[in-house]
């Protein structure tokens, strides 16, 4: 028997990790008067460690958290506005994360963590928002499900799990939970974490171990996932733990790994199929690649295809758009190798096209969730992408969104 197991938690969330607590309160930034403000705060310092967008014209509250975190590696307490991303927002906006940040260290603890998210290119009310902060931090407790909704922007739906590690020698006594919430529906692609996350545990952990396990979390969960090709301003996921005081038994970090694994690749899939406009799925299988780099390289060029993407959309299995767009992806390949398989039907074995019948293939094709085997023939390489078509939908959603 393992000494340690894993179990989901039913309905669970950020806040079903001892220690952490929220809150969320309107502002008046969301046009819709909805909560456009959430606070996250530990019951102490927490180790920490956080990924942020590679994009150049990254926003403010993205440069002062990632400062922040990197000068203390700690956080106590976590900002998230929601309408407003403070981003392309001149040196006035630093500013006004900079007032974020203080105002949220007064009232709840530091270190802190700002996040915005919504619109560009706007200035930010940050007397509404820092108003906000004061009152909603006096309104902490456990259950604050609405927290998961205040950081929703395009957003349909909710995007909350949580696990527990139990150990399997003794369940009644230790347990140690993994939580998370995200938000994200447009502008999703690998290229860093693609949304807001914030996930929080109170397994005690050293800052080497939060660093590697974010890093491998986020590789095999929020840099599989496509919606639309583009990253933002403001993307970031935090992970935070406490400080530990201890090694940890043998057994227990890999379990955990485990652990935090399933609850980013949760929080990444809530995140790709709640995709703006979104009517089918793909779950892009690359193998055969001679190596990772290569194997993802092809997977976001189907991914991200167009052609691809509106064949999803209209079930149509024009399965050589696949491949002109993995020839597009920069990879040296070799068509003679290539074989591809559109759910368990080969249509290309070898460089060769295969006899299947139409009936079979659009009906695989029409499916909600279509799965594309890929086999480069070139090595042992493999990875996984999952991304949505492209809807009138899709349109409708952004032609209306004031970026």
């Amino acid at each position: 028997m393992k000494p340690y197991i894993l179990e989901t938690l039913a309905e669970g969330d950020l806040f079903s990790v001892p220690g952490i607590q929220g809150s969320s309160c309107k502002t008046g930034v969301k046009p819709s008067g909805s909560p456009d403000l959430s606070l996250i705060v530990a019951d102490q310092p927490m180790t920490s460690a956080a990924m942020f967008t590679k994009n150049e014209c990254a926003a403010a509250p993205v440069h002062l958290s990632r400062a922040r975190v990197h000068e203390t590696g700690q956080t106590r307490s976590v900002v998230i506005n929601s309408g407003n991303a403070n981003a392309l927002t001149g040196p006035q906006g630093m500013k006004d994360a900079e007032a974020m940040m203080q105002t949220l260290e007064t009232y709840c603890g530091a270190p802190g963590f700002v996040m915005s998210t919504g619109i560009i290119g706007v200035p930010l009310p940050v007397e509404q928002v820092l108003e906000g902060i004061r009152n909603a931090s006096q309104q902490l407790s456990k259950d604050q499900h609405e927290v998961n909704k205040a950081i929703l922007t395009t957003d349909t739906r909710e995007k909350t799990v949580a696990v527990q590690i139990i150990d399997s020698r003794d369940p009644s006594r230790h347990r140690w939970t993994i939580g998370g919430i995200a938000k994200g529906s447009g502008m999703i692609h690998p290229n860093m974490a693609t949304m807001l996350a914030v996930i929080a545990t109170d397994l005690p952990l050293a800052s080497v171990q939060v660093k590697q396990g974010l890093q491998d979390a986020v590789d095999h969960s929020f840099h599989q996932i496509s919606v639309d090709g583009d990253t933002s301003t403001n993307d970031t996921v935090l992970l935070m733990a406490p400080p530990a005081q201890e090694p940890l038994p043998e057994g227990l970090y890999e379990t955990f790994m485990e652990g935090l694994r399933k609850v980013a690749m949760s929080l990444a899939q809530q995140i790709v199929l709640d995709g703006e406009g979104a009517g089918r799925w793909m779950d892009i299988h690359v193998k055969g690649a001679k190596d990772q780099q290569s194997a993802r390289q092809v997977a976001d060029a189907i991914a991200r295809s167009p052609l691809v993407k509106t064949a999803l959309a209209g079930g149509n299995p024009n399965w050589g758009r696949i491949i002109s767009a993995a020839g597009n992806a920069g990879v040296p390949l070799q068509v003679e190798n290539i074989t591809l398989y559109l759910g368990q039907h080969a249509v290309l074995q070898h460089g060769s096209p295969t006899p299947v019948d139409a009936a079979l293939l659009d009906k695989t094709f029409s499916a909600q969730r279509v799965d594309v085997h890929l086999d480069l023939g070139q090595g042992d390489a493999s990875t996984l992408m999952t991304t949505i078509d492209l809807t009138h939908k899709y349109i409708e959603i952004n032609a209306e969104y004031t970026t």
